[in-house]
């Protein structure tokens, strides 16, 4: 008997070799969530008959897991040598949803492949972590030029998911490059004074005092942190003046949908029936969840489908309602138990690269969990950014566990020594 004990855990431990050092925590947790987001996907499509979009999120997130796994075991490093094949490949599939994308309210986002839709710019977000990773790998943000690189490769993906509009996407690839920049030893000073001109264009038109005293900070900041202070002083301020006169030319640029999705944020009760029964429905569905929830295909909201749309944007809503105050803490401390396992996995990474794929990753996922729950419960604006791992959406899903995969095989090769 104890030999076959013995045989057994020799044969186990073989089998298990090729993945010795990955983040099993992790790896639990993502799985985890995506399991609870099909459970509550299965509720929230309960009342129509229908468990179309639940299965195909579990079947994706199957795959997925298979997918994850497999990258484990590839080495991340040998994506150096690809990051711009990559990189052309992420563009080139953006740039094919202008001409044969799927036009769907109002942006065209999908491509139909074999009779599924494939949304390019989910796996974009994972190209521009890798070809950024490689960029910073081999020069450090340290300098203006290095930033100015960086900023130049992002820029050509980040126009084309702008235009076709994707406001969300685009977003979170400013907080990925925000993050990478960062991680990269960029200075915080200059990551400031690039969201500036964004918050003066804001400021301007919403609070004029308040955005006086923002220039004023900015002309400090260019002073202490550029390398020639008065020059450096005078860009910052000019820039943000100009920015503040351009607020009204950049509203233009925007669709009426995401004009009244930023507005409404605001006062959703000023359009209770249009623009804003989104977020009054979903306030109330959380609410009305209190302590431990109503219960499980019980929530009243959720089962008569008072919330358009809510096993995408807002399955945090049906979280909330049926599984209540408690049921969100649990999904919050399983995002923060992941953003904990990132930052540990990129400090213990073997090189730059490895690391900064995980701070390009967790970049995204503290973005996404952010505005996403945030708009939820009113203290963001509604941009049609998903829930990692929890909301419906193949594409998106199968990206995170792409991404997560590459982060799983930083932490499977950080110890081993090439």
């Amino acid at each position: 008997m104890t030999i076959k004990k013995s045989h057994f855990y020799w044969r186990w431990q073989t089998w298990l070799q090729p993945w010795q050092q990955v983040d099993w925590l992790l790896f639990g947790l993502i799985t985890g969530l995506t399991l609870l987001g099909g459970v509550m996907i299965h509720s929230v499509e309960l009342n129509q008959g229908d468990t179309l979009f639940a299965w195909q999120h579990l079947v994706t997130g199957g795959f997925g897991v298979v997918i994850a796994l497999m990258l484990a075991r590839f080495r991340y490093d040998v994506l150096l040598g690809w990051h711009w094949i990559i990189y052309g490949i992420t563009n080139l599939s953006l740039i094919a949803v202008m001409f044969i994308g799927t036009t769907a309210m109002g942006a065209e986002r999908w491509i139909t492949i074999g009779g599924f839709n494939v949304q390019p710019s989910e796996f974009a977000k994972v190209g521009i972590i890798v070809t950024l990773a490689a960029l910073l790998h081999t020069r450090t943000a340290a300098t203006i030029p290095a930033v100015l690189s960086s900023l130049a490769v992002t820029a050509v993906p980040w126009l084309l998911i702008f235009v076709q509009p994707n406001l969300g996407t685009a977003l979170i690839f400013g907080a990925i490059t925000m993050g990478m920049l960062y991680w990269g030893n960029a200075n915080p000073g200059w990551l400031v004074l690039m969201i500036s001109p964004l918050v003066s264009a804001i400021l301007f038109n919403v609070f004029l005092p308040l955005w006086l005293v923002w220039v004023v900070v900015l002309g400090l900041i260019g002073w202490f942190t550029l390398p020639w202070p008065r020059l450096g002083a005078f860009a910052a301020v000019a820039v943000n003046l100009i920015a503040g006169e351009l607020g009204h030319i950049l509203w233009g640029l925007l669709q009426d949908y995401q004009k009244d999705r930023i507005l409404l944020f605001l006062n959703p009760d000023k359009d209770p029936l249009g623009g804003g029964y989104h977020l009054i429905q979903s306030r109330i569905a959380i609410g009305a969840g209190e302590l431990w929830g109503r219960g499980l295909h019980r929530g009243t909201q959720t089962q008569l489908s008072f919330i358009p749309e809510q096993h995408t944007d807002f399955i945090f809503s049906a979280i909330g309602e049926e599984l209540g105050f408690v049921g969100c803490l649990v999904v919050l401390v399983a995002f923060w138990l992941i953003c904990l396992r990132l930052v540990l996995i990129a400090q213990s990474a073997k090189d730059n690269f490895g690391s900064l794929l995980a701070i390009g990753v967790l970049s995204m996922v503290i973005f996404q969990v952010t505005v996403n729950i945030g708009m939820t419960i009113g203290l963001a604006p509604i941009t049609g950014i998903p829930l990692p791992f929890l909301s419906y959406g193949r594409s998106a899903l199968l990206a995170n566990f792409i991404a997560f995969g590459l982060v799983e095989s930083v932490a499977n090769h950080r110890r081993l020594r090439y």
